[in-house]
């Protein structure tokens, strides 16, 4: 078994490093490719990719890397790996070109398919997120000192977060099942973040997401005491299936948010 608090004090600087690179493309002009699927692709995306993958074979030269803006490999291959880390390099692209500093780099290390260790950077906002399981969470602002985050005791209303760039008519149902609540649109893995410092008690998520939007967002919500679950009630697992899309899911704080 790794250690995994040693493991995340090997990671933070990394993504502070990732993002110190975004931040230089932020501040200055850059311009906007489109991907196959159509979603955008920036220099701030390859250069945040450059420095975590170097990073990681620095640190794990064993553990294979299973990233947004890298070839998957191929499923034979992939479903016998023990061990993995997740990356998205810059997560919430389009919160990045808003220029509305709501974007992350997302690391997570999945272990027999369970969100271990997670680590998330807000370079615009100057914090860090991280949480391990079976030891907590954490947060540091602006090179500070790092402080334990956790979830918070039920509100009324019910404080839901959700996409500020996907909403959806699934979303607008189940809230109206969920009665009164007060919901704030965030861009990218702060959604799992703000749940995880005890700001926001519930996130549904209907529409396709991948793998690497939420696994190291679940690992620091389930590491300060919340939960993410399929529809059905099923955890949230990683690498079992040859499609790297998850399902649609909630993430909550405690099961009492969750509507009847």
């Amino acid at each position: 078994m790794r250690n995994l608090p040693a493991l995340a004090e090997s990671l933070i600087p990394i993504a502070e490093r990732a993002g110190t690179a975004i931040m230089r493309i932020y501040d200055s002009g850059f311009t906007v490719q489109r991907k196959d699927d159509n979603s955008p692709l920036t220099l701030a995306d390859l250069e945040s990719q450059q420095v975590i993958i170097e990073g990681l074979r620095r640190i794990t030269p064993d553990i294979p890397i299973l990233s947004e803006e890298s070839a998957a490999a191929p499923w034979p291959e992939r479903q016998t790996w023990r061990e993995l880390w997740v990356v998205d390099p810059l997560d919430g692209t389009r919160e990045f070109v808003k220029r509305n500093g709501e974007f992350t780099v997302n690391i997570a290390l999945i272990v027999e398919h369970e969100p271990l260790l997670g680590i998330v950077a807000a370079p615009a906002q100057g914090v860090i997120f991280w949480g391990i399981a079976g030891v907590g969470a954490f947060s540091r602002r602006d090179g500070g000192e790092a402080r334990r985050i956790q979830t918070s005791p039920p509100q009324r209303p019910v404080r839901v977060v959700g996409s500020r760039s996907h909403p959806s008519p699934q979303t607008a149902a189940y809230l109206t099942r969920l009665g009164p609540h007060a919901m704030s649109g965030v861009g990218s893995s702060l959604k799992f973040c703000l749940l995880a410092e005890g700001k926001a008690d519930l996130y549904p998520r209907f529409g396709a997401t991948s793998e690497w939007d939420t696994a190291a967002g679940q690992a620091i919500l389930e590491a300060a005491g919340g939960h993410v679950t399929r529809m059905d009630g099923h955890r949230m697992r990683y690498n079992c299936r040859e499609s790297v899309i998850n399902g649609d899911f909630v993430a909550f704080s405690n099961p009492s948010v969750l509507p009847a």
